[in-house]
C-alpha cells in the first residue's frame, strides 16, 4: 500500500474516533434530542417574524414552580438560548422593539410572567452551573404577560404566533399555563 493511502486511512480513523468520542461525551449526535429544536414563523405581506427554540416535554413532572422555578430567569425552553427575529420595527405590548434578532428570556410566576428581549446572542441558555446566561444590561425591552390557566395539559413546551383575530400575539404554553404577548408592526420603519 502506498504512503498516501496509509495516511488517508489514518486520518479517516482519527476522524471516526473523534466523532465517536464527541458523540459519547458531549452530545449524542446519533440519537434523537430529548428537547428537539423547532422554529416557528409568522409571515404576512412583507413582515417576517421567527422564533428558534428547543421544546422540552412535561413527562409527568411538575413544571412551573418546580422544574422551572418561580421568580427566577428561565431560558424559555431548553438547550440553546431562544431567539426571536423580526424584519420590521414592532410594538410589543405598546413598547417599541426595533427590527433585529434578540434572545428571549422569561421570569415565570403563578399570575404574571416577565418577558425580556435581550440584544446579546448567547451560544447556550445556561452556564456550567446551570445558571441562565442572560446579562440584564443587554435587555432592550421588558414586558409583563398575565398567566392564562388552561384546562388541558400541553405536554411539550410550545411557542407560536396567533393572529386569528387580526391581533397578533406571541404565545408560550406548557403544562396548564399559557401567556400571550401582544405585537403589532410599528408605523415607524427604517428607511
Amino acid at each position: 500500500m502506498n504512503t498516501f493511502l496509509k495516511r488517508l486511512l489514518i486520518i479517516l480513523a482519527i476522524v471516526a474516533v473523534g466523532l465517536f468520542l464527541y458523540s459519547h461525551f458531549v452530545e449524542n449526535i446519533f440519537s434523537k434530542r430529548l428537547s428537539p429544536k423547532d422554529m416557528v414563523k409568522f409571515e404576512l405581506n412583507d413582515t417576517r417574524l421567527e422564533v428558534s427554540y428547543n421544546r422540552p416535554y412535561k413527562k409527568g413532572r411538575e413544571i412551573f414552580g418546580a422544574l422551572v422555578p418561580y421568580d427566577k430567569v428561565w431560558r424559555t425552553g431548553a438547550n440553546e438560548a431562544t431567539t426571536f427575529t423580526t424584519n420590521k420595527n414592532l410594538l410589543v405590548d405598546g413598547h417599541p422593539l426595533p427590527n433585529g434578532t434578540y434572545t428571549l428570556w422569561t421570569v415565570p410566576n403563578d399570575s404574571v410572567w416577565t418577558v425580556y428581549f435581550n440584544t446579546k446572542e448567547y451560544p447556550w441558555g445556561v452556564d456550567e452551573q446551570m445558571q441562565p446566561m442572560r446579562e440584564p444590561q443587554y435587555d432592550l425591552l421588558e414586558v409583563e404577560a398575565p398567566v392564562i390557566h388552561l384546562n388541558n395539559t400541553v405536554e411539550q413546551f410550545t411557542i407560536a404566533f396567533d393572529n386569528t383575530t387580526d391581533n397578533l400575539k406571541l404565545t408560550m404554553a406548557w403544562d396548564q399555563t399559557k401567556i400571550e404577548v401582544p405585537m403589532e408592526v410599528s408605523k415607524v420603519q427604517p428607511e
